[in-house]
Protein backbone atom coordinates (compact mmCIF):
# COMPACT_ATOMS: atom_id res chain seq x y z
CA UNK A 1 0.00 0.00 0.00
CA UNK A 2 1.20 3.44 -0.91
CA UNK A 3 1.18 6.01 2.07
CA UNK A 4 2.65 8.87 -0.30
CA UNK A 5 -0.49 10.85 0.28
CA UNK A 6 -0.55 10.42 4.14
CA UNK A 7 2.98 10.94 4.84
CA UNK A 8 5.27 15.06 4.37
CA UNK A 9 8.80 13.81 5.15
CA UNK A 10 10.16 17.68 4.45
CA UNK A 11 8.60 18.18 7.98
CA UNK A 12 11.35 15.52 8.67
CA UNK A 13 13.29 18.48 10.82
CA UNK A 14 10.09 20.26 12.13
CA UNK A 15 9.25 16.70 13.71
CA UNK A 16 12.24 16.24 15.46
CA UNK A 17 12.52 20.25 17.05
CA UNK A 18 8.88 20.00 17.76
CA UNK A 19 9.32 16.84 20.50
CA UNK A 20 12.48 18.22 21.83
CA UNK A 21 10.53 21.54 22.84
CA UNK A 22 7.73 20.00 24.13
CA UNK A 23 9.74 17.04 25.89
CA UNK A 24 11.65 20.04 28.05
CA UNK A 25 8.14 21.83 28.65
CA UNK A 26 6.58 18.68 29.89
CA UNK A 27 9.84 18.36 32.39
CA UNK A 28 9.39 21.76 33.55
CA UNK A 29 5.46 21.21 33.96
CA UNK A 30 6.57 18.23 36.32
CA UNK A 31 9.15 20.36 38.13
CA UNK A 32 6.58 22.51 38.76
CA UNK A 33 4.20 20.02 39.99
CA UNK A 34 7.27 18.04 42.25
CA UNK A 35 8.25 21.45 43.67
CA UNK A 36 4.67 22.73 44.95
CA UNK A 37 2.70 20.00 45.00
CA UNK A 38 2.89 19.04 48.60
CA UNK A 39 1.82 22.74 50.17
CA UNK A 40 -0.76 22.91 47.58
CA UNK A 41 -2.59 19.85 46.92
CA UNK A 42 -1.17 17.17 49.48
CA UNK A 43 -2.19 15.24 52.33
CA UNK A 44 -2.16 18.56 54.67
CA UNK A 45 -2.15 20.89 51.32
CA UNK A 46 -4.08 23.91 51.17
CA UNK A 47 -6.27 22.07 48.73
CA UNK A 48 -6.21 18.89 49.74
CA UNK A 49 -6.43 16.08 46.68
CA UNK A 50 -7.67 13.53 48.97
CA UNK A 51 -10.47 15.69 50.08
CA UNK A 52 -11.08 16.26 46.05
CA UNK A 53 -11.61 13.11 45.20
CA UNK A 54 -14.20 12.25 47.89
CA UNK A 55 -16.34 14.30 46.49
CA UNK A 56 -15.33 13.53 42.22
CA UNK A 57 -15.41 10.55 40.93
CA UNK A 58 -13.62 8.64 38.22
CA UNK A 59 -16.04 10.29 35.50
CA UNK A 60 -15.80 13.51 35.98
CA UNK A 61 -12.20 13.59 36.68
CA UNK A 62 -10.02 11.10 35.06
CA UNK A 63 -7.20 10.33 37.40
CA UNK A 64 -4.47 7.89 38.44
CA UNK A 65 -5.10 9.00 41.90
CA UNK A 66 -8.64 7.54 42.15
CA UNK A 67 -6.73 3.96 42.13
CA UNK A 68 -4.71 5.49 45.37
CA UNK A 69 -3.39 8.70 46.62
CA UNK A 70 -0.69 9.52 49.60
CA UNK A 71 1.95 12.28 48.84
CA UNK A 72 5.17 9.65 48.35
CA UNK A 73 2.84 8.43 45.30
CA UNK A 74 2.22 12.02 43.66
CA UNK A 75 5.76 12.26 44.20
CA UNK A 76 6.96 9.39 42.49
CA UNK A 77 4.27 9.77 39.94
CA UNK A 78 5.37 13.57 38.94
CA UNK A 79 8.81 12.28 39.21
CA UNK A 80 8.45 9.46 36.81
CA UNK A 81 6.93 11.89 34.55
CA UNK A 82 9.67 14.11 34.56
CA UNK A 83 12.32 11.58 34.14
CA UNK A 84 9.99 10.00 31.34
CA UNK A 85 10.30 14.15 29.69
CA UNK A 86 13.76 14.11 30.11
CA UNK A 87 14.50 10.31 28.29
CA UNK A 88 12.18 12.03 25.49
CA UNK A 89 14.08 15.04 25.30
CA UNK A 90 17.45 12.85 25.25
CA UNK A 91 15.97 11.14 21.97
CA UNK A 92 14.96 7.70 23.66
CA UNK A 93 11.82 7.35 21.85
CA UNK A 94 13.46 7.60 18.69
CA UNK A 95 15.31 4.57 19.69
CA UNK A 96 12.10 2.50 19.66
CA UNK A 97 9.45 1.08 17.14
CA UNK A 98 6.87 3.19 16.31
CA UNK A 99 4.17 1.58 18.95
CA UNK A 100 7.12 1.96 21.53
CA UNK A 101 7.43 5.54 20.75
CA UNK A 102 3.71 5.95 20.58
CA UNK A 103 3.59 3.88 24.37
CA UNK A 104 6.52 6.40 25.71
CA UNK A 105 4.70 9.62 24.02
CA UNK A 106 1.73 8.61 25.50
CA UNK A 107 3.39 8.15 29.60
CA UNK A 108 3.63 11.92 29.85
CA UNK A 109 0.09 12.62 28.92
CA UNK A 110 -1.43 10.15 31.12
CA UNK A 111 0.56 11.47 34.22
CA UNK A 112 0.00 15.01 33.67
CA UNK A 113 -3.73 14.65 33.23
CA UNK A 114 -3.87 12.24 36.51
CA UNK A 115 -2.28 15.77 37.82
CA UNK A 116 -4.27 18.13 36.32
CA UNK A 117 -7.76 17.02 36.64
CA UNK A 118 -6.94 17.02 40.74
CA UNK A 119 -4.85 19.82 40.38
CA UNK A 120 -8.48 22.02 41.65
CA UNK A 121 -7.77 26.15 40.68
CA UNK A 122 -4.23 25.86 41.18
CA UNK A 123 -4.05 24.07 37.83
CA UNK A 124 -6.99 26.02 36.23
CA UNK A 125 -4.78 27.74 33.99
CA UNK A 126 -5.56 27.35 29.77
CA UNK A 127 -1.36 26.36 29.24
CA UNK A 128 -2.09 22.96 31.39
CA UNK A 129 -5.05 21.94 29.04
CA UNK A 130 -2.70 22.91 26.29
CA UNK A 131 -0.09 21.03 27.52
CA UNK A 132 -2.30 18.22 27.24
CA UNK A 133 -3.97 18.62 23.72
CA UNK A 134 -0.28 19.24 22.12
CA UNK A 135 0.52 16.19 24.58
CA UNK A 136 -1.80 14.14 22.92
CA UNK A 137 -0.98 14.94 19.19
CA UNK A 138 2.70 14.43 19.85
CA UNK A 139 2.04 10.64 20.71
CA UNK A 140 1.37 10.05 17.37
CA UNK A 141 3.89 11.90 15.56
CA UNK A 142 6.16 8.63 15.65
CA UNK A 143 9.98 8.59 16.08
CA UNK A 144 12.69 9.69 14.26
CA UNK A 145 13.07 7.01 11.75
CA UNK A 146 9.61 6.88 10.36
CA UNK A 147 8.18 9.04 7.92
CA UNK A 148 6.16 12.23 9.05
CA UNK A 149 2.15 11.77 9.29
CA UNK A 150 0.69 14.92 8.01
CA UNK A 151 -2.59 14.56 9.43
CA UNK A 152 -0.76 14.93 12.41
CA UNK A 153 0.68 18.10 11.20
CA UNK A 154 -2.49 19.04 10.36
CA UNK A 155 -4.06 18.72 13.70
CA UNK A 156 -1.23 20.73 14.85
CA UNK A 157 -1.85 23.71 12.96
CA UNK A 158 -6.08 23.06 13.80
CA UNK A 159 -4.69 23.79 17.68
CA UNK A 160 -2.51 26.56 16.73
CA UNK A 161 -5.04 28.18 14.43
CA UNK A 162 -7.85 28.00 17.20
CA UNK A 163 -5.32 29.44 19.97
CA UNK A 164 -4.25 32.11 18.25
CA UNK A 165 -7.67 33.09 16.51
CA UNK A 166 -9.64 32.34 19.77
CA UNK A 167 -7.42 34.81 21.36
CA UNK A 168 -7.55 37.23 18.75
CA UNK A 169 -11.46 37.13 18.94
CA UNK A 170 -11.58 37.17 22.24
CA UNK A 171 -9.91 40.68 22.46
CA UNK A 172 -11.91 42.05 19.77
CA UNK A 173 -15.04 40.83 21.59
CA UNK A 174 -14.12 41.96 24.74
CA UNK A 175 -12.21 45.38 26.23
CA UNK A 176 -13.08 48.25 23.72
CA UNK A 177 -9.28 49.29 24.57
CA UNK A 178 -8.19 46.48 22.37
CA UNK A 179 -10.45 48.11 19.46
CA UNK A 180 -8.79 51.83 19.85
CA UNK A 181 -5.24 50.02 20.24
CA UNK A 182 -4.77 51.42 24.17
CA UNK A 183 -4.51 48.52 25.76
CA UNK A 184 -0.64 48.21 25.92
CA UNK A 185 -0.78 51.67 27.82
CA UNK A 186 -1.61 49.43 30.75
CA UNK A 187 -1.07 46.26 30.12
CA UNK A 188 2.78 45.53 31.01
CA UNK A 189 2.07 47.22 34.30
CA UNK A 190 -1.03 45.59 35.51
CA UNK A 191 -0.11 41.71 33.80
CA UNK A 192 -0.30 38.78 36.74
CA UNK A 193 3.79 38.71 37.02
CA UNK A 194 6.17 41.41 35.24
CA UNK A 195 9.01 40.40 34.16
CA UNK A 196 12.74 42.20 33.99
CA UNK A 197 11.60 43.91 30.67
CA UNK A 198 8.28 45.05 31.82
CA UNK A 199 9.56 48.13 33.28
CA UNK A 200 10.93 49.28 30.24
CA UNK A 201 8.24 47.88 27.71
CA UNK A 202 5.69 49.62 30.21
CA UNK A 203 7.70 53.06 29.37
CA UNK A 204 7.81 52.60 25.37
CA UNK A 205 6.45 55.90 23.67
CA UNK A 206 2.67 55.51 23.53
CA UNK A 207 2.69 55.45 19.32
CA UNK A 208 4.83 52.02 20.02
CA UNK A 209 1.89 50.65 22.19
CA UNK A 210 -0.80 51.32 19.05
CA UNK A 211 1.38 49.26 16.80
CA UNK A 212 2.17 46.36 19.69
CA UNK A 213 -1.61 46.21 20.23
CA UNK A 214 -2.27 46.63 15.57
CA UNK A 215 0.51 44.15 15.33
CA UNK A 216 -1.34 41.65 17.87
CA UNK A 217 -4.41 41.93 16.10
CA UNK A 218 -2.79 41.14 12.54
CA UNK A 219 -0.92 38.07 14.52
CA UNK A 220 -4.08 36.41 16.09
CA UNK A 221 -6.66 37.15 13.08
CA UNK A 222 -4.68 37.14 9.95
CA UNK A 223 -2.15 35.32 10.67
CA UNK A 224 -3.57 31.54 11.68
CA UNK A 225 -5.48 31.45 8.17
CA UNK A 226 -1.88 31.84 6.44
CA UNK A 227 -1.26 28.95 8.65
CA UNK A 228 -2.84 26.01 6.00
CA UNK A 229 -1.37 28.08 3.27
CA UNK A 230 1.19 26.27 1.01
CA UNK A 231 5.01 26.86 1.63
CA UNK A 232 6.54 29.64 2.07
CA UNK A 233 3.58 31.25 3.46
CA UNK A 234 2.84 28.78 6.03
CA UNK A 235 6.44 29.17 6.89
CA UNK A 236 6.52 32.57 7.15
CA UNK A 237 3.00 32.90 8.72
CA UNK A 238 4.35 30.39 11.33
CA UNK A 239 7.73 32.94 11.83
CA UNK A 240 5.67 35.65 12.55
CA UNK A 241 3.76 33.89 15.24
CA UNK A 242 7.23 33.02 16.53
CA UNK A 243 7.97 36.80 16.96
CA UNK A 244 5.59 37.73 18.37
CA UNK A 245 5.23 35.00 21.16
CA UNK A 246 8.89 35.84 21.82
CA UNK A 247 7.92 39.50 21.99
CA UNK A 248 5.63 38.18 24.75
CA UNK A 249 8.11 35.87 26.48
CA UNK A 250 10.60 39.16 27.10
CA UNK A 251 8.04 41.63 28.11
CA UNK A 252 6.18 39.22 30.75
CA UNK A 253 5.98 35.86 32.64
CA UNK A 254 3.05 33.47 31.13
CA UNK A 255 4.47 30.22 32.22
CA UNK A 256 4.99 27.78 29.41
CA UNK A 257 2.06 29.31 27.45
CA UNK A 258 4.36 31.35 24.73
CA UNK A 259 7.25 28.76 24.41
CA UNK A 260 4.25 25.88 23.92
CA UNK A 261 2.87 28.51 21.07
CA UNK A 262 6.29 28.70 19.52
CA UNK A 263 6.14 24.68 19.86
CA UNK A 264 3.57 24.52 18.17
CA UNK A 265 4.48 27.21 15.09
CA UNK A 266 7.77 24.87 14.90
CA UNK A 267 6.05 22.15 13.63
CA UNK A 268 4.60 24.18 10.19
CA UNK A 269 7.80 25.43 9.27
CA UNK A 270 9.44 23.09 6.42
CA UNK A 271 13.01 21.71 6.84
CA UNK A 272 13.51 22.75 3.22
CA UNK A 273 13.03 26.77 4.28
CA UNK A 274 16.02 26.64 6.54
CA UNK A 275 18.31 23.73 3.74
CA UNK A 276 17.52 20.29 5.97
CA UNK A 277 16.47 17.52 4.15
CA UNK A 278 14.83 14.30 5.45
CA UNK A 279 17.18 10.95 5.58
CA UNK A 280 16.60 8.86 2.56
CA UNK A 281 16.29 5.70 5.13
CA UNK A 282 13.04 6.68 6.61
CA UNK A 283 10.57 3.78 7.11
CA UNK A 284 7.24 3.68 5.88
CA UNK A 285 4.58 3.67 8.39
CA UNK A 286 2.71 0.63 9.11
CA UNK A 287 -0.49 -0.09 8.63
CA UNK A 288 -2.28 -0.39 11.87
CA UNK A 289 -0.35 3.51 12.74
CA UNK A 290 -1.93 4.93 9.61
CA UNK A 291 -5.32 3.47 10.34
CA UNK A 292 -5.01 4.69 13.96
CA UNK A 293 -4.02 8.46 12.83
CA UNK A 294 -7.16 7.98 10.63
CA UNK A 295 -9.48 7.35 13.44
CA UNK A 296 -7.68 9.82 15.93
CA UNK A 297 -7.97 12.58 13.42
CA UNK A 298 -11.52 11.63 12.85
CA UNK A 299 -12.24 12.36 16.84
CA UNK A 300 -10.55 15.39 16.74
CA UNK A 301 -12.85 16.38 13.43
CA UNK A 302 -15.81 15.29 15.67
CA UNK A 303 -14.72 17.11 19.09
CA UNK A 304 -14.42 20.46 16.90
CA UNK A 305 -17.43 21.04 17.05
CA UNK A 306 -17.66 22.74 20.22
CA UNK A 307 -14.54 25.07 20.13
CA UNK A 308 -15.88 25.81 16.14
CA UNK A 309 -19.42 26.82 17.92
CA UNK A 310 -17.81 28.74 20.63
CA UNK A 311 -15.29 30.63 18.12
CA UNK A 312 -18.56 31.52 16.35
CA UNK A 313 -21.31 32.10 18.96
CA UNK A 314 -21.75 35.40 20.53
CA UNK A 315 -21.27 34.17 24.08
CA UNK A 316 -17.09 33.10 23.50
CA UNK A 317 -15.64 31.87 26.78
CA UNK A 318 -11.58 31.98 27.18
CA UNK A 319 -9.35 28.37 28.21
CA UNK A 320 -12.39 26.36 28.12
CA UNK A 321 -12.45 22.26 27.79
CA UNK A 322 -15.43 20.62 26.67
CA UNK A 323 -14.21 17.17 28.07
CA UNK A 324 -12.37 15.59 31.09
CA UNK A 325 -9.60 14.64 29.15
CA UNK A 326 -8.70 18.28 27.67
CA UNK A 327 -8.63 17.86 24.33
CA UNK A 328 -9.78 20.27 21.27
CA UNK A 329 -10.64 23.08 24.05
CA UNK A 330 -11.08 26.95 23.65
CA UNK A 331 -8.22 29.21 24.36
CA UNK A 332 -7.98 32.72 24.93
CA UNK A 333 -6.17 35.50 26.80
CA UNK A 334 -6.63 39.16 28.35
CA UNK A 335 -10.28 39.84 26.85
CA UNK A 336 -10.18 42.49 29.51
CA UNK A 337 -7.30 44.47 30.52
CA UNK A 338 -7.08 45.66 34.25
CA UNK A 339 -6.13 49.90 34.39
CA UNK A 340 -4.55 49.80 37.72
CA UNK A 341 -2.67 47.26 39.73
CA UNK A 342 -2.96 46.22 43.25
CA UNK A 343 -1.59 43.40 45.11
CA UNK A 344 -1.72 41.13 48.33
CA UNK A 345 0.97 41.96 51.17
CA UNK A 346 0.77 40.03 53.56
CA UNK A 347 2.51 40.80 56.85
CA UNK A 348 3.13 39.14 60.20
CA UNK A 349 5.29 40.37 63.44
CA UNK A 350 6.09 38.51 66.18
CA UNK A 351 5.02 41.18 68.87
CA UNK A 352 3.17 39.54 72.08
CA UNK A 353 0.75 42.33 71.83
CA UNK A 354 -0.25 44.83 69.11
CA UNK A 355 0.17 48.36 69.47
CA UNK A 356 0.79 51.77 67.53
CA UNK A 357 4.39 51.15 67.25
CA UNK A 358 4.06 47.38 66.38
CA UNK A 359 6.44 46.78 63.86
CA UNK A 360 5.41 44.36 60.84
CA UNK A 361 7.30 42.45 59.07
CA UNK A 362 6.11 41.36 55.03
CA UNK A 363 6.68 38.07 53.75
CA UNK A 364 8.06 37.91 50.13
CA UNK A 365 6.81 35.88 47.31
CA UNK A 366 9.25 34.51 45.06
CA UNK A 367 7.55 35.97 41.33
CA UNK A 368 5.25 38.66 42.01
CA UNK A 369 5.85 42.42 42.67
CA UNK A 370 6.30 42.78 46.79
CA UNK A 371 9.46 44.80 47.80
CA UNK A 372 9.42 47.68 45.55
CA UNK A 373 12.85 47.95 45.12
CA UNK A 374 13.60 44.09 44.21
CA UNK A 375 13.51 44.32 39.97
CA UNK A 376 10.63 41.50 38.90
CA UNK A 377 12.31 38.54 38.10
CA UNK A 378 12.35 36.07 34.86
CA UNK A 379 10.34 33.38 35.95
CA UNK A 380 8.52 31.39 32.73
CA UNK A 381 8.59 28.92 31.62
CA UNK A 382 8.18 27.66 35.06
CA UNK A 383 5.21 28.42 36.86
CA UNK A 384 4.85 30.02 40.34
CA UNK A 385 1.04 28.68 41.16
CA UNK A 386 0.76 30.08 44.19
CA UNK A 387 1.84 33.82 42.95
CA UNK A 388 -0.68 33.64 40.40
CA UNK A 389 -3.22 32.99 42.83
CA UNK A 390 -2.96 35.81 44.76
CA UNK A 391 -2.29 38.86 41.55
CA UNK A 392 -6.55 36.85 41.07
CA UNK A 393 -6.84 37.56 44.78
CA UNK A 394 -5.83 40.77 44.18
CA UNK A 395 -8.73 41.70 42.19
CA UNK A 396 -11.22 40.62 43.98
CA UNK A 397 -11.70 38.34 47.74
CA UNK A 398 -13.90 35.82 45.72
CA UNK A 399 -10.67 34.36 44.15
CA UNK A 400 -9.32 33.28 47.92
CA UNK A 401 -12.11 30.69 47.89
CA UNK A 402 -11.22 27.82 49.82
CA UNK A 403 -7.36 28.14 49.98
CA UNK A 404 -6.98 31.65 51.71
CA UNK A 405 -8.19 30.71 55.11
CA UNK A 406 -5.55 27.24 55.38
CA UNK A 407 -3.04 29.41 53.78
CA UNK A 408 -3.47 32.09 56.89
CA UNK A 409 -3.35 29.34 59.15
CA UNK A 410 -0.51 28.16 58.03
CA UNK A 411 1.58 30.96 58.39
CA UNK A 412 0.48 31.34 61.68
CA UNK A 413 1.64 27.86 62.52
CA UNK A 414 4.88 28.56 60.76
CA UNK A 415 4.23 25.21 57.99
CA UNK A 416 7.38 24.45 56.77
CA UNK A 417 5.97 23.44 53.43
CA UNK A 418 3.86 26.31 53.03
CA UNK A 419 7.19 28.37 53.64
CA UNK A 420 9.30 26.63 50.37
CA UNK A 421 6.90 28.47 48.33
CA UNK A 422 8.18 32.05 49.84
CA UNK A 423 11.00 33.64 48.76
CA UNK A 424 11.56 35.02 51.94
CA UNK A 425 10.09 34.44 55.76
CA UNK A 426 10.76 37.17 57.91
CA UNK A 427 10.73 34.92 60.83
CA UNK A 428 13.18 32.71 59.75
CA UNK A 429 10.51 29.34 60.76
CA UNK A 430 8.97 30.82 63.47
CA UNK A 431 5.64 30.77 63.42
CA UNK A 432 4.15 34.89 63.60
CA UNK A 433 1.85 36.05 66.51
CA UNK A 434 0.00 38.12 64.69
CA UNK A 435 -0.59 38.16 61.03
CA UNK A 436 -2.40 40.49 58.10
CA UNK A 437 -2.76 41.43 54.31
CA UNK A 438 -3.58 44.44 53.23
CA UNK A 439 -4.25 45.57 49.19
CA UNK A 440 -1.66 47.76 47.80
CA UNK A 441 -1.98 50.03 44.93
CA UNK A 442 1.20 49.74 42.75
CA UNK A 443 2.71 51.70 39.53
CA UNK A 444 6.10 51.26 38.30
CA UNK A 445 8.03 54.18 38.67
CA UNK A 446 8.59 56.67 36.28
CA UNK A 447 12.36 56.93 34.62
CA UNK A 448 13.13 60.16 36.98
CA UNK A 449 11.70 58.38 39.89
CA UNK A 450 13.73 55.27 38.75
CA UNK A 451 16.90 57.61 38.78
CA UNK A 452 16.48 59.26 41.67
CA UNK A 453 15.44 56.42 43.90
CA UNK A 454 16.37 53.15 42.27
CA UNK A 455 13.00 51.22 42.91
CA UNK A 456 11.04 49.81 40.21
CA UNK A 457 7.60 50.31 42.03
CA UNK A 458 5.81 53.17 43.96
CA UNK A 459 2.79 51.66 46.26
CA UNK A 460 0.62 52.92 48.92
CA UNK A 461 -2.00 50.92 51.04
CA UNK A 462 -5.34 50.86 49.52
CA UNK A 463 -7.29 48.68 51.90
CA UNK A 464 -7.35 45.02 53.82
CA UNK A 465 -8.20 41.36 52.65
CA UNK A 466 -6.74 39.98 55.92
CA UNK A 467 -8.31 41.28 58.98
CA UNK A 468 -5.75 41.07 61.81
CA UNK A 469 -5.50 37.52 63.60
CA UNK A 470 -4.18 35.16 65.50
CA UNK A 471 -4.35 31.49 65.90
CA UNK A 472 -6.04 30.72 68.54
CA UNK A 473 -6.88 27.37 71.08
CA UNK A 474 -8.56 25.40 68.47
CA UNK A 475 -6.00 26.34 65.83
CA UNK A 476 -7.78 28.36 63.56
CA UNK A 477 -7.14 32.40 63.15
CA UNK A 478 -8.79 34.63 65.52
CA UNK A 479 -9.96 37.52 64.18
CA UNK A 480 -8.22 40.55 66.98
Amino acid sequence: MSWGWFTADEYWLSRLVFQKMLAALYLVAFVCAVNQFRALLGERGLLPIPRFLERVDFRRAPSLFHLHYSDRFFAVLAGSGAVVSAALLGGVADLLPVWGCLLLWAVPWVLYLSIVNVGQTWYAFGWESLLLETGFLAIFLGPAHTSVPTLVLWLLLWLLFRLEFGAGLIKMRGDRCWRDLTCLYFHHETQPMPGPLSWHFHHLPRWMHRVEALANHGAQLVVPFVLFAPQPAAGVAAGIVIVTQGWLMISGNFSWLNALTITLAVSAVSGTAVGVSAPDDLTAPPLWYGTLIIAVTAGIAVLSYWPVRNLLGRGQVMNYSFNQFHLVNTYGAFGSVTRDRYEVIVEGTDADALSADTVWREYEFKGKPGNPYRRPPQVAPYHLRLDWQLWFLSLSPRYGGRWLPVFVRKLLDGDPDVRRLLRHDPFDGRPPTFLRARLFHYRFTTPAEKAETRAWWVREPVGTVVRTCRLGTDGTPVVV
